[in-house]
Formats: C-alpha cells, sequence, structure tokens
C-alpha cells in the first residue's frame, strides 16, 4: 500500500463520476483534490506538483490529451504521473493517441474500483523504482566525480563508451570529449614499452571481462606515470555481460616509494658488508703492532715506533667509525644540537686542514688553499662546521690517487654568501650517481679492484650539518675519472680585515717542558699510557685512579693542569670540576674533560661546570697537547 501522504489530482467534469472515483482513491488512503477543467487542472498541478494526475480526456475547456501533453513538457511537473481515463473514447486507437500524448497508462470505462486502485498503486510504484534509480545515479555521479581515480564503463561488445569521471581529464591529460569519439584512444597516452600488451587486452574486452595490470602512461607534460587498471564485467538480469567496468588509479608516488625501498635495501646490505669490512680491517694491524711492541734485540725501538704509529692510525680510523655511527643516530632522532656562536671561518678551515692532513701527507697530495685577503665570520658551530669541511678533505685524499692535487677555495659570494669549494683529481662521480651522492649510506662506485672505502655515511652527515647552519652542499663532477668538486655555501655574519695575527695553523708550539699535568682516570691502562706519552714529551705527569684524592694532590703537586675523566666510578666528574672552580687555592687550574661522551649536549655541561676544554676518548695526541696549552 503507497503511504497516506500520497497527493492525487482527480479531473474529471462529471460530478458524479468524479465523485465516485474521489471516494475510491480516499478509501485506498490517498489524499485527493478534485478539478473539474483543464485550466484548474493546469494550475492546481502547478502549485501541487502531485504524485498523480487521474486525468478524464473529454473536458469542457480543454481536451484532457493537450492538459496531459502540456504537464508532460514542463520541466518543473514533467515528472507527476498521469493517468488517462475516458468513458467515450474507449478504443484502441483511442488508447494509442492518449499514451502517445504522454499518459503513462489509459483506462477505459467502465473502471472497477480494484482496477483503479491496482493501476495507481503499479504507476507509483514505477514513479518510485524511478525516483530511487535516479537517486542511485546521482549518488553514483557525485561520487565518481569526486574520486581521484579514473572509473569507465564500456559496452560490451561493442566498446562504446557509456561513462568516464572527471578524473579522466587529469590522469591522461586528454579530454573525455575525445575519448567518446574514440573509445580506444586511451591508448595513445600509454607507454611505447606497454602499449601491446594493453592492446591487446582492449581488443580482447568482449571475451576477457577481467584483469588487474599495472602500466605506464605518459601525461601532458610527457612525464611517466604508473597506473594500476582493474577491469569488472558488470551483468543484466539474466547473467549476461553487457558492459564492463574499469577503475584506474595513479600510484606513481607508490612505484617511487618501492624504488625508493629497492635503493635503501640495497644500500643498508652494502652498508653492512662494508661496516664488518671496517671494522674488521683495524684489527689484524693492531695484534700485529701489539705483538712488536714487546720486541727486543737489534731495531726493537724502530720497531716498536712503527708499532705504535700503526696503532694510533687504525685505533683513530675505528674511532671516527663510532662517531659517524653516532652522528647518525643523532641526525635520525633529530638529536643533533648545534653550539652556535659567531665562527671566525680561517679558523675552522685550518682545523680542517689539520685533521685531514695526516692522510693527504701520507697519500702524498699536493694540497693548496686559496682564501680571500679579509676574515670572514659566520655564525655557527665551530666544531661541526670544521668536521664537515674536514670530511670533504678526507674524502678527497681518499679517492684521489696517490700524489694527487687537491684545491680548497674560500670565496664571497655577494656580501651575504660565502662558497667554500674542495676540488681533486680524483676517480670522479658518474652522472647518474649525483642525484643520490648525498644519501644515507649512498657511496661512489669504486673500481673493481678496490673495496668500497668508509661507510658511506660521511657526505649525508656533512650535508645535514651545513642545512643545519642555514647553507647547502652541492657536488659536481665532469664524470668517471674526471676528478669531483663539493661546494659548501653559508650564510655570512660579517667580513672584517686581518689583524695581522698569525694563522693558528702557522702557530709554532713549544715543547711541554716544565709543565705538570695531574691525570685523573679508572681506566688504568689509559691513564699510565697517557702519563707515559706525556712524560716523553717533556710534561711532569702525576697519575691517579682515585677520585677522593684529587684535591689533596693537587694542592700537593701543584698542576697547571687536571685532565679528569667524567664518568668515575662513585662520583659526578662535574661536581669535582666545580669544587675545583670553587677551591682559590686551585681555581687558577685549567681543567681539560676526557670522556667517552662527546654529544653537544655533553660538551655544553663541561663547559657550564667549569671545564676549559672537552675531549673525547680516545683523543689525539695533537688535540690533547693543544688542550694542555689552551
Amino acid at each position: 500500500m503507497i503511504a497516506h501522504t500520497t497527493q492525487i489530482l482527480n479531473v474529471d467534469d462529471n460530478d458524479g463520476a468524479r465523485y465516485a472515483k474521489t471516494r475510491i482513491l480516499q478509501s485506498a488512503g490517498f489524499q485527493v483534490t478534485e478539478a473539474a477543467n483543464g485550466t484548474d487542472a493546469l494550475d492546481l498541478v502547478k502549485r501541487m506538483v502531485p504524485a498523480l494526475v487521474l486525468l478524464d480526456v473529454k473536458l469542457p475547456d480543454i481536451n484532457g490529451i493537450e492538459v496531459c501533453r502540456r504537464i508532460k513538457a514542463d520541466p518543473e511537473t514533467s515528472s507527476v504521473l498521469v493517468l488517462q481515463t475516458s468513458a467515450a473514447l474507449t478504443g484502441r486507437a483511442d488508447k494509442i493517441r492518449g499514451l502517445e500524448g504522454g499518459a503513462d497508462n489509459y483506462l477505459a470505462a467502465p473502471i472497477e474500483a480494484d482496477e483503479l486502485i491496482a493501476n495507481v498503486n503499479a504507476l507509483l510504484r514505477m514513479r518510485q523504482t524511478q525516483v530511487d534509480l535516479r537517486d542511485s545515479e546521482e549518488r553514483f555521479r557525485q561520487l565518481t566525480d569526486n574520486i581521484d581515480d579514473v572509473f569507465w564503463m564500456f559496452s560490451v561488445p561493442g566498446r562504446e563508451l557509456v561513462y568516464v569521471s572527471p578524473a579522466y581529464a587529469a590522469v591522461w591529460g586528454r579530454s573525455a570529449e575525445s575519448l567518446r569519439q574514440q573509445p580506444g584512444g586511451w591508448l595513445d597516452a600509454v607507454h611505447p614499452d606497454d602499449r601491446v600488451m594493453m592492446t591487446r587486452r582492449w581488443e580482447a574486452l568482449a571475451e576477457e571481462h577481467h584483469y588487474d595490470a599495472e602500466f605506464r602512461i605518459l601525461d601532458a607534460a610527457g612525464q611517466t606515470r604508473w597506473v594500476r587498471d582493474r577491469l569488472f564485467p558488470v551483468r543484466a538480469t539474466r547473467g549476461e555481460v553487457y558492459r564492463v567496468a574499469r577503475v584506474t588509479s595513479d600510484i606513481t608516488a607508490r612505484k617511487e616509494m618501492e624504488a625508493l625501498l629497492r635503493v635503501a635495501d640495497s644500500n643498508k646490505n652494502q652498508f653492512l658488508a662494508t661496516l664488518a669490512h671496517e671494522l674488521r680491517n683495524p684489527l689484524s694491524p693492531i695484534r700485529n703492532a701489539a705483538a712488536l711492541l714487546g720486541a727486543t734485540g737489534e731495531g726493537a725501538a724502530e720497531h716498536q715506533a712503527r708499532a705504535r704509529e700503526v696503532i694510533t692510525r687504525q685505533v683513530d680510523h675505528l674511532a671516527h667509525l663510532v662517531d659517524d655511527l653516532l652522528d647518525v643516530a643523532r641526525i635520525s632522532e633529530g638529536k643533533i644540537v648545534l653550539r652556535e656562536e659567531e665562527v671566525d671561518l680561517g679558523a675552522v678551515i685550518s682545523q680542517a686542514i689539520e685533521t685531514a692532513g695526516p692522510l693527504i701527507s701520507a697519500r702524498g697530495h699536493r694540497l693548496e688553499v686559496v682564501k680571500p685577503d679579509q676574515q670572514v665570520w659566520v655564525r655557527g658551530d665551530s666544531v661541526r662546521l670544521a668536521q664537515s669541511i674536514g670530511n670533504l678533505l678526507h674524502n678527497a685524499a681518499k679517492f684521489t690517487p696517490k700524489h694527487g692535487e687537491i684545491l680548497l677555495s674560500v670565496s664571497l659570494a655577494g656580501e651575504e654568501r660565502v662558497r667554500i669549494s674542495v676540488r681533486d683529481n680524483g676517480i670522479g662521480i658518474a652522472e647518474d650517481n649525483l642525484p643520490r651522492i648525498f644519501g644515507m649510506f649512498a657511496q661512489v662506485a669504486v673500481p673493481p679492484d678496490r673495496a668500497p672505502e668508509g661507510l658511506g655515511i660521511g657526505l649525508s652527515l656533512v650535508s645535514h650539518l651545513i642545512e643545519l647552519h642555514g647553507g647547502r652542499l652541492s657536488a659536481d663532477s665532469a664524470g668517471i675519472g674526471m676528478g669531483s668538486t663539493f661546494t659548501v655555501e653559508l650564510p655570512v655574519l660579517r667580513v672584517t680585515q686581518h689583524s695581522g695575527a698569525q694563522d693558528e695553523d702557522a702557530a709554532v708550539r713549544e715543547d711541554g717542558a716544565g709543565m705538570r699535568v695531574l691525570l685523573v682516570d679508572d681506566n688504568i691502562d689509559a691513564m699510565e699510557m697517557m702519563g707515559f706519552l706525556l712524560g716523553e714529551m717533556g710534561y711532569e705527569a702525576t697519575t691517579t685512579a682515585d677520585a677522593s684524592q684529587i684535591e689533596t694532590l693537587a694542592l700537593r703537586h701543584k698542576p697547571h693542569v687536571i685532565v679528569l675523566d667524567i664518568g668515575l666510578p662513585g662520583v659526578d666528574g662535574y661536581e669535582v670540576a666545580r669544587r675545583i672552580k670553587r677551591n682559590p687555592a686551585l681555581s687558577r687550574i685549567r681543567l681539560v674533560a676526557h670522556t667517552g661522551y662527546g654529544s653537544p649536549e655533553d660538551r655544553r655541561r663541561a663547559q657550564e661546570a667549569g671545564f676549559d676544554a672537552h675531549l673525547v676518548k680516545p683523543a689525539e695526541l695533537q688535540d690533547l697537547e693543544k688542550a694542555l696549552r689552551g
């Protein structure tokens, strides 16, 4: 039964017939409004828009068929159902004429009550089905019009375009109108390498109603894009396939991510293999050198000196690996913190040269340094900047055949930027490697007769550190065997004229004769070896592993410098430093922290506690001597 709120307009000039039909409709639960002529009927339809008009053909003013035609011709009332009735025009031709005039059905008198109700209900059900279908189509259209995927539908077997969503123009870069004119035109955008495969699928559409394929297309700009294309059958009531639907998704971002993951996985595997190689390499010479330290007889002193050099060099290499790995962890976790201050770029360059100098000398390279006449100041962390430039010099020395040439040049780029370039005539970088050279774990190609050198994280670290300083790192190479140039750009704080003071790297060091040093460390071997080395260099070294004796020994021996391990058992090295600085008799003693904790936060805490210098274990001898003298 149709809902009681359904409104019906009953139009008949015969009062008796109109009354009878109204009573029948009302008894079935419909709301009924009456009209006795065509003019009133058209006015009521316009105002009420009823669900159905029960319309007699013979009316006094306007023919019922004309009334029906006008109702159906008006867009505002065209969806109103019209059930035409007639007591006089009951022939077959009359019915045809009424239906062709737009009526949804035609009943000839006499009309039984149940027949009238059955026809009205049937028409209303048909109308409801049409409304539901239109709503469903509208929801479908809204859905497909607002998704990024391309939804399209083709007839089978004719392959005519039934529908394509607006996303087609965005993904394919072609208009939907051109597709309607040529339904197979979408194949023109398919990448040539994939076109044969998709052409075969298109031609087999009538037989193969399902597939899931990934292929490439060329968009309007000529850029390659990846899409996933899925085909589904659409079946009629009896089960036969009369259409096929396609959903095409742009998967370019996914494909790019997969490629990056493959590269990252490859880099990870290479990194792990190289790490094992790099960690094992120093162990053999260290073991052999340790054996030589016990040598006796003729030439023993020379062998022992050589063994010490080997051990020092290999330990330095291991320390460098550990530092790089720690920096990787800090960058990954966003824990790199710069200790910013006004930095003389000349001093940074000198420190970087000092760091990389041993390798440059060992490989017989000629280093040329070009600096501007002015003194350039930048804002940043001097340690991190020196680490970055030193890393570039180290790479240049490592990847340049022996007796090569390295140029370190510093130049002003206007008033706001400074460029530091490191150029070598080494193995160079292939063009396809340049875009990825700063990626984590990325390594340049090396000749097949050489193992990869380093962990492939140095350049990535330098790039991150320079970016933290507001600058950028770039690389350039003419190709394999043509050398490389790495350029750092940094913002300039100010430029001043040189004071005429002697450069730090040219300063002459005095020996340690007469300087008293107190060494405090719970690692007895490390402390005794450092004391022995300092004694050999002319320092007067006193050692202790007992932190409680520090102040007593300091008052007794009056050292110029105390080298203090922060991580002493049972005592806080920072608090020891604060106690010494608070003691008037000891406050002028220079304090040097010698510790395994080397983060910027550790350096800041040491400075706040009163330490004058901070060394990370194992400290290089020249760094130790520099820290002792201040």
